[in-house]
């Protein structure tokens, strides 16, 4: 009997990718996907392809059609600005509870996070890294494991629209300074100014998403 475990490591190895081209933009919002022209360009079956195709469409990653094709779909600035309020409520509730969770060594992280952050806040993907980073760390440390996997299950969908705001030096220098603030603000056990600052970080930058892409031509209003 055929082992068949290359056919899943192939359809895991096919969805990371196409995931990858989705988040970077490299496949453009709108853009429809062939499935013998991927297929190619990807040097794989369609079987493996068809796979990572429904895991995508599972996510929201990908878009079913009507007419039975398959799209990456359209920027759509209500979705995005509701994608947003969803992720400013839950880091806004891991902040106030990462004040009552976090130990000494948990500070000592965060502050060597963002530390790492301004060394490299110059670099668009690495500050990305580390923003990425403190904010995981911040859910870990709040210890709610709901609002962790629902955050988790946002930050792919938020990792979709990074690219409009990382790029501006001026954007990375205020999310460096708010991921500051931020942990001074759980260091000091303060979970309402911890909280507002979380919440008003991601706020200001759903305003910038939507701010930089109105001028795309991708988005659906």
């Amino acid at each position: 009997m055929a082992d068949p475990q290359p056919r899943n490591t192939g359809a895991h190895l096919v969805y990371g990718e196409l995931k990858r081209q989705i988040l970077s933009l490299e496949l453009k919002p709108g853009e429809r996907i062939y499935e013998p022209a991927m297929a190619t360009a990807l040097q794989v079956s369609r079987t493996p392809l068809r796979e990572a195709i429904r895991r995508l469409i599972s996510e929201n990653l990908l878009e079913q059609q009507p007419t039975g094709g398959v799209m990456v779909p359209a920027l759509d600035e209500k979705a995005i600005s509701e994608l947003y309020d969803v992720r400013a409520a839950l880091e806004s509730l891991m902040a106030r509870e990462a004040c009552a969770n976090a130990s000494a060594a948990d500070l000592e992280e965060l502050r060597g996070i963002v530390a790492r952050n301004a060394a490299m806040v110059q670099f668009a993907d690495e500050a990305m890294k580390y923003g990425v980073a403190l904010h995981a760390a911040i859910a870990r440390i709040a210890g709610n494991s709901w609002a962790q996997r629902f955050h988790g299950q946002i930050g792919s969908h938020v990792e979709r629209y990074r690219y409009f705001t990382n790029n501006a030096p001026e954007r990375r220098d205020e999310a460096l300074a708010n991921h500051r603030l931020l942990v001074e603000a759980i260091a000091s056990k303060d979970p309402e100014k911890a909280a507002k600052i979380a919440f008003d970080h991601v706020i200001g930058a759903r305003d910038e998403t939507l701010r930089v892409i109105s001028g795309t031509g991708l988005v659906v209003e």
